[in-house]
Formats: structure tokens, C-alpha cells, sequence
């Protein structure tokens, strides 16, 4: 069996480093450079992708935020806006200057959107009950598609309380037509939901108030708590008339019976006329002590006369502290300033 020689091969020598990349790549097969490209590919896509999730992460954190400060704004179907979580400041009848509002939305729209609060299966009316009422009433009358959502700024759910009606209070107190009473209303619905003291309420809510102000509506608050329901215009009660109808309620216990008499007797009255009413309330119950008098002494006499008159012969009796006039007349449906001014006139006659 013949042997195999083994020769010995010489290679000139060559720098080991010079040319190995080329002879690397000259060496790297289709598929290795696929998969090359493939890591370099998903690598990339990576980086990119984990870009995006920081920057969703960072747009859904400034989002929660902006509708935890109520300022995110959208549209939102009229029925899935309540109004119960909050106790309103408004009278129950229809405010008169809800028509110009109306007139306004139709002419420029809503410039200012009304504010909710996220709840379950819906939202709950946080600020702007006459904007809200606005559209409700516009698209009962139209039926037009635009009045059917209102602009409104969200604010997610779980606020407190208090700050929810401080922020309706803050919207208040810029309007310059809200009365005492209003404002009373108020600290009186935050502090039945709450459970606190009306007063500290009153310093809680209108913290932003002077003191003196704080102080008339704690006033109002004792007006309200005693006459609130015997009252149909209490919003229209100014300042001062306010202040003397809780002095004389504290000074005279029997005051506030005095009060409901003199409303009882006219329960159709609009706000003019109950202002008369309190007016003449308030000048018939001074608190400042009289001085005691013997009392005059009083005649037996008794006259009676007759009078003729377009409407009918009209009896006239005078005895001691007694006039009366029987004619086939509706006195009570005189006005009663009319009726005041006559009586005045006829007391000042007497007297010349």
C-alpha cells in the first residue's frame, strides 16, 4: 500500500489585519445579512415604539390633569347633564333675563361653556345653571340640532364638596346682580350637604369676601332660617331692609307672626309689592321702646253719614278708634300704595 506524502504549503506573509473585513464580508452569506438587518431593524423599532409609550404616558398624565382643572372642553348632550348635586342659589321662578341669554347664544353662541363633573352614567352641573337652562329652552323651541350639546368644560370625578361649590360661589360673587339672600341660600345648601356650622360655612365659602360682607350674609342667613319660606322674592330683600327684619326678629319674638300676617294677606304679590309689605313691616315694629301714656278717653258719640258716589251711596260710621266706609266697592283690590295714599291723606285731613 503506497504511502500519501504530506507537503508542506508556504503562504507569503501577510499583515493578519490588512483586508479581513473584506474578506469577512466577501465570506457573510445572504442569510446572515438578513438577520443582520432584521436585529438592526427591531432594535430600532424598539426604541421608537418605547418613544411613543413615554410620550402617550406624558399626554395621558397632562390630560388627567387638565380635567382634574376642569379644562378639557367637549360637547355634551343636554339629557346627560343633571342638576341635584348642588344646591342652586335661583329663585324657582323663571329668571326674566333668561330671554336676552337666549337672544345672545343666538346671535354669537355660548362664549362661555358650563362646567360638570364626571359621574355615574352621566354628568353633574357644576357651574352655569342659566346657560344650561338657555340651550334646554332653545332646543325645546327650535329643535335644532346645535341646541341639543352644549360646550362644556370636564372635570373629572371625585371632588370635594366644598370646592365644588366654591368654585359656584367664585362664579357668583363676579356677578354683580346677586343679592344677599343669594349668597345666604348658599352657605345654608353647603352646610345641610355637609353637615357643618351655617357660619363657618359662610367664612368657608366667601373666604374670598371681606369680613364685613361674611357678616351681612350671616344676617341673611337668620332672615332666611326664620321667613325663608314665607318670602316668594327674597333675592329682592336690599341690604338694609335685610339687617332691620333680623333686628326686629331678634328683639321681638312675636315679630316674625306679625311679618307672615302682613304676607298672608297678599299671596299673588310680585317683588314690589312684598318689598312694600316689609317696608311697612319694618316702620310698624320699631324695637326702640315706647313711652307709656295714659290713654285718652274715649266718647260715646257714634256719627254716620252718607255719601253719594259714582259707585253707590257709600255709608260712612265714626266712633272712638273706629272708621268704617261700607260701599259696594273691591277695596282690597286697590293698590296698595294707592290705598296707603288715601288713607294717609284722609288721617292728614283730619288732623287740620
Amino acid at each position: 500500500m503506497s504511502k500519501r506524502r504530506v507537503f508542506d504549503i508556504d503562504f507569503e506573509d501577510t499583515d493578519a489585519s490588512e483586508g479581513a473585513p473584506e474578506q469577512t464580508e466577501n465570506r457573510r452569506g445572504p442569510m446572515a445579512a438578513a438577520i443582520s438587518e432584521n436585529a438592526a431593524a427591531l432594535s430600532a423599532r424598539q426604541v421608537a415604539e418605547a418613544e411613543i409609550r413615554a410620550e402617550n404616558d406624558r399626554l395621558a398624565h397632562e390630560y388627567v390633569s387638565l380635567k382634574k382643572n376642569g379644562q378639557i372642553v367637549g360637547l355634551i348632550p343636554l339629557e346627560r347633564i343633571r342638576a341635584a348635586k348642588l344646591i342652586r342659589d335661583r329663585a324657582v321662578e323663571r329668571d326674566p333675563e333668561l330671554d336676552e341669554l337666549k337672544a345672545s347664544i343666538r346671535a354669537v353662541g355660548l362664549s362661555n361653556p358650563i362646567h360638570v363633573e364626571e359621574v355615574e352614567g352621566g354628568f353633574e352641573l357644576i357651574q352655569g345653571f342659566r346657560r344650561l337652562s338657555a340651550f334646554r329652552e332653545l332646543h325645546t323651541e327650535t329643535g335644532e340640532a346645535r341646541y341639543a350639546a352644549i360646550p362644556a368644560s370636564l372635570q373629572a370625578r371625585g371632588a370635594q364638596l366644598d370646592h365644588l361649590y366654591r368654585r359656584m360661589v367664585d362664579e357668583n360673587l363676579v356677578r354683580r346682580d346677586i343679592s344677599f339672600a343669594e349668597m345666604a341660600q348658599l352657605a345654608m345648601s353647603y352646610a345641610e350637604r355637609s353637615g357643618d356650622n351655617v357660619a363657618d360655612c359662610v367664612d368657608r365659602l366667601f373666604a374670598s369676601a371681606g369680613r364685613q360682607k361674611r357678616s351681612y350674609i350671616r344676617h341673611f342667613v337668620q332672615l332666611l332660617t326664620v321667613l325663608g319660606r314665607d318670602l316668594k322674592h327674597a333675592e329682592a330683600v336690599p341690604r338694609a331692609m335685610g339687617l332691620s327684619l333680623v333686628k326686629l326678629l331678634e328683639a321681638n319674638p312675636r315679630f316674625a307672626g306679625q311679618v307672615r300676617a302682613v304676607l298672608a294677606v297678599q299671596p299673588d304679590r310680585d317683588a314690589a309689592l312684598e318689598m312694600t309689605l316689609l317696608r311697612g313691616a319694618v316702620a310698624g315694629g320699631s324695637v326702640k321702646p315706647k313711652a307709656t301714656k295714659a290713654p285718652a278717653p274715649r266718647s260715646s258719640a257714634r256719627t254716620t253719614i252718607k255719601l253719594n258716589r259714582p259707585e253707590g251711596v257709600a255709608r260712612c260710621t265714626a266712633s272712638a278708634g273706629k272708621f268704617e266706609v261700607l260701599l259696594d266697592h273691591d277695596f282690597g283690590a286697590v293698590e296698595p300704595r294707592r290705598l296707603e295714599a288715601a288713607a294717609r291723606a284722609f288721617l292728614d285731613r283730619l288732623k287740620g
